[in-house]
């Protein structure tokens, strides 16, 4: 039988999805290729925000109505959160939790044999899941999950409860998804995680033997990590990272808020000038390293005045670039009975304010780097005149002329600059 997993959300929901997809396929499904029609449609759905889960309801009506007679399963974080809602769902045939991942295709066989709707939800695991199977990434980079779940509980935010609590993988298990990727011929791995700067404080370790797992393989050149939050990047942390080589020099370390006030009510666990350290801390281990980040705008009770005081943080800090989110009430959070809720046309003009500097502060990135040899991972051809990739530094670059082929690591002269990439030649 042919299956088809449509994933919404995340990294770790996309590497999630791989890791069922590697099971069906151990189990003797088969993958539905573009033109087929599938027997079985496996959603992955995401629930940080409640419009995720109204697109996740609208794709599976979408679904039933597209493939009429396939098996529609339901999981992830949304049926994990609201199990009772997401059970609701009439077009839904089997409704699972991200807890039920490793065993979906048995739950899967039990509904071909009983033709019964079927809702199986379970507590979150105290312990990693370490998956049996790998999958084969038709991606430059592959993506290595080495934590999940958070013990922060953010105001705004409904993942502790879709993901439960922190649970670390081993090195040992990294390094084995490591080998099976580098025979893979990928140079590059991405580590990703829920909280990525908590990996290890269940076990006893830290985020740099995560690295390390990973940078010891001899195969792999480059390692990647994923949305940072800042708690745990002390110093010493810091320094030992800066040890290992092959770590790339890029850090999407979340900020949320540059006003203290408003962190607070966020209940992020840091203040803005504790993170203005991190932020230099950074800079001096990883010289010309881009740090990216995530700010919200109009969340519960933000004052012009405290979005002044973010704007001109982030300003101040000189992020290569800025992920911006309108904030939205998310039922299930404290943040959602907060009083002074911002109006939408509040936050429509303070997004446009922060997208202003966020372009600004990219193009200043861009040309800090201009007419400097970068070592760019080759990803693809999508034009006959040129060839794409990323710099360490995760600049994307249009390369002209010269021969590379995907997976090749290259020195590249970055000579010119767009709104959205670097222009560079092979030297």
């Amino acid at each position: 039988m042919k299956f088809l997993i449509l994933t919404q959300g995340c990294k770790v929901n996309q590497y999630d999805s791989d890791i069922i997809s590697a099971s069906m396929l151990a189990e003797g499904f088969t993958r539905a290729e573009e033109s087929d029609i599938p027997d079985i449609v496996i959603v992955n759905t995401c629930t940080v925000t409640e419009n995720g889960d109204k697109k996740a309801i609208r794709l599976i009506s979408k679904l039933r109505r597209g493939y009429p007679s396939a098996v529609i399963a339901v999981t992830g974080c949304y049926p994990q959160a609201f199990p009772k809602e997401a059970t609701l769902n009439e077009y839904a045939d089997i409704v699972t939790g991200n807890s039920e991942n490793k065993s979906l295709p048995d739950v899967i066989r039990g509904f071909l044999e009983n033709k019964e709707k079927t809702v199986k939800i379970s507590a979150h695991e105290k312990e990693f899941y370490e998956p049996e199977h790998f999958f084969h990434s038709d991606r430059t980079r592959a993506f290595i999950k080495i934590e999940d779940g958070c013990d922060r509980f953010c105001s705004y935010c409904i993942i502790p409860t879709a993901r439960g609590r922190i649970r670390s993988r081993s090195p040992e298990n990294i390094a084995k998804e490591t080998d099976f990727h580098a025979r893979d011929g990928h140079k590059e791995i991405v580590l990703t995680g829920i909280n990525l700067s908590c990996y290890g404080t269940d076990i006893g370790l830290t985020l740099f033997d995560a690295i390390k797992a990973v940078s010891d393989n001899p195969f792999i050149e480059r390692v990647r990590l994923s949305s940072l939050e800042p708690e745990l990047l002390t110093p010493e942390h810091i320094e030992k990272m800066s040890r290992i080589k092959k770590l790339c020099p890029h850090f999407h370390l979340s900020l949320q808020s540059g006003c203290d006030e408003t962190l607070k009510r966020m209940n992020r666990h840091y203040t803005s000038y504790e993170y203005a350290e991190i932020v230099n801390n950074l800079r001096s281990a990883f010289p010309g390293c881009a740090v990216t980040t995530d700010i919200m705008v109009g969340f519960a009770g933000e004052t012009e005045e405290e979005f002044e005081r973010s704007l001109s943080f982030a300003e101040n800090i000189g992020f290569s670039r800025i992920h911006i989110f309108t904030y939205s009430v998310r039922p299930g959070t404290a943040a959602a009975l907060m009083p002074d809720q911002v109006p939408e046309e509040i936050k429509e003009r303070r997004y446009k304010a922060m997208n202003k500097l966020s372009i600004r502060a990219r193009q200043d990135f861009f040309a800090k780097n201009m007419n400097t040899v970068q070592k760019v991972l080759i990803e693809r051809r999508t034009s006959p005149e040129y060839i794409n990739g990323h710099t360490e530094n995760y600049i994307p670059v249009r390369i002209y002329g010269g021969k590379a082929e995907r997976h090749d690591i290259v020195n590249v002269m970055l000579t010119d600059s767009e709104e959205n990439f670097c222009a560079g030649i092979i030297v």
